[in-house]
């Protein structure tokens, strides 16, 4: 590397070991986004208040012995805007996305709670059809929703419906999982093509002269994740649900937590043409863009090729591909190979391109 270049990434390391601060004097829709701005939210508000050992990992959820058995608990908001969307609603959204948190952290998922706060006026009919299609989801997922809570709010206090869902699931392998377990030589891996569900919800709110056929991801990923684990057992390291901040904030919370670089194939990222010609239009990179029915993956480098076929051989994952590999230098940092040729660095999300979209 040149003598510049050198600086660049040192002031880049430097301007990441300074201590999380919130500048702002209010809360934006940034704060929302799973950025830079979340990650410093969560970290100068949220870890610096609770700060504990379960919590400082800040991974999907956590892991706890209890009784002889180690378990994972997770809990998640949903605020989706428009609540009926192609492909879902925010009721499936609730409970694919606790499922996919438990199911990333090792656990097989069990048990799940859900709290409603209700506006003033909404249909009950909008109501019965959000709980029949968590009850649809729950089913699939091998899961019970086995308590919960409800609130109602005046009219115009809130957006209709918001829905918090937490987990409780089972680990029945030693392996621990998690973003700082990457290595260098560890290849990367996705579910299948990037971007859908962010961009379904924009074009469901019908504020942009843009038609595509396009329908949300969601889905549960426990399924998926048990194929994978049995094909390659002690090779997987991490798995992440690429959600807010998309794939590419996945990948830099691994690169920082784990130390390593991670450098991503541009050609090699699956993103369906209609995906990708609606992100131009926005300007938005789809890596960035939220999925809620696919997933990262890091695996040891000799069990790629078993990694990717067992995706592929799940309905999920019949468009896993993979994606990069994981090097030693340089450290916290994601490298994008491009189809020109030219190599980038690519960041946290920064803003909040896409509000509300899970």
């Amino acid at each position: 590397m040149t003598s510049r270049e050198e600086q660049v990434l040192e002031r880049i390391d430097r301007a990441r070991q300074r201590k999380a601060r919130v500048r702002e004097e209010h809360i934006t829709m940034a704060h929302g986004a799973g950025g830079k701005a979340t990650q410093t939210l969560i970290e100068a508000v949220f870890l610096d208040a609770f700060r504990n050992p379960l919590l400082e990992p800040l991974e999907d959820g956590a892991v706890f012995g209890a009784g002889g058995a180690r378990l994972a608990f997770t809990t998640d908001s949903y605020v989706v805007s428009p609540l009926f969307f192609p492909g879902g609603d925010i009721g499936d959204l609730a409970v694919n996305g606790t499922v996919n948190d438990l199911s990333v952290c090792g656990a097989r998922p069990l048990y799940l709670s859900a709290g409603f706060v209700l506006e003033e006026g909404f249909p009950v009919e909008d109501l019965r059809r959000i709980s029949a299609s968590m009850a649809r989801a729950a089913a699939a997922a091998e899961v019970s929703i086995v308590t919960g809570d409800t609130k109602v709010v005046q009219r115009g206090k809130a957006d209709g419906c918001y829905v918090t869902t937490a987990g409780v699931g089972l680990l029945e392998r030693d392996t621990r999982l998690g973003v700082a377990h990457a290595r260098p030589g560890d290849a990367v891996l996705v579910s299948g093509p990037v971007g859908e569900h962010g961009v379904t919800i924009m074009l469901a709110r019908g504020e942009l002269d843009i038609e595509a056929d396009v329908t949300s991801d969601t889905a549960p990923l426990n399924g998926l994740i048990a194929a994978l684990r049995a094909a390659v057992g002690e090779g997987v390291r991490c798995l992440r649900d690429a959600t807010r901040g998309g794939v590419a904030t996945i990948l830099n919370e691994i690169a920082r937590a784990s130390g390593v670089a991670v450098v991503v194939e541009e050609d090699a990222v699956p993103v369906r043409p209609a995906v990708r010609g609606a992100c131009e239009l926005l300007g938005i990179d789809p890596l960035y863009v939220a999925c809620e029915g696919r997933m990262v993956a890091v695996v040891d480098g000799g069990a790629a090729e078993s990694a990717l076929a067992a995706l592929r051989s799940h309905p999920l994952g019949e468009g896993a591909a993979i994606v990069g590999r994981v090097r030693d230098d340089p450290p916290g940092l994601v490298l994008l190979k491009t189809s020109f040729g030219g190599t980038r660095i690519i960041d946290v999300l920064v803003g909040d391109p896409l509000p509300r979209i899970c």
